[in-house]
């Protein structure tokens, strides 16, 4: 099995973190299968103070991960982005969203943050 694949924390230390147990037990899966999640490139971690963890906003009220998020992460990696770049421009505040694309996934500006992403991948 291959190691669980995760990026520097470039977060601000403000950003919740959920440990892959919490995701595993909100999703509804067994955390190898957190584990594949991440292989995929359908959630992010990054490693804070030693302790693997996904910010809480990549999810729904409901716990799971937030529908249009792992075809961004699509996009985004076949553009040639890294995880860390991808963390950076998703946490970024963006005056014309208004607020940061990662927030503007759980409302109606979703299909904006895709087509913009589409737009910086090509």
């Amino acid at each position: 099995m291959s190691a669980i694949p995760y990026c520097d924390d470039v977060l601000d230390s403000s950003v919740s973190l959920f440990q892959l147990v919490d995701v595993a037990k909100n999703v509804g899966l067994p955390v190898s299968k957190v584990h594949q999640l991440l292989r995929d490139h359908k959630i992010i971690a990054v490693k804070r103070h030693g302790v693997l963890g996904v910010p809480e906003v990549f999810f729904g009220e409901d716990g799971q991960i937030v529908k249009w998020l792992p075809g961004l992460l699509a996009v985004l990696h076949d553009g040639g982005y890294t995880d860390v770049e991808i963390l950076r421009w998703l946490f970024l505040a963006d005056d014309s969203l208004p607020g940061r694309p990662v927030d503007a996934l759980h409302g109606h500006l979703a299909r904006e943050v895709i087509r913009r992403a589409q737009a910086m991948a090509f």
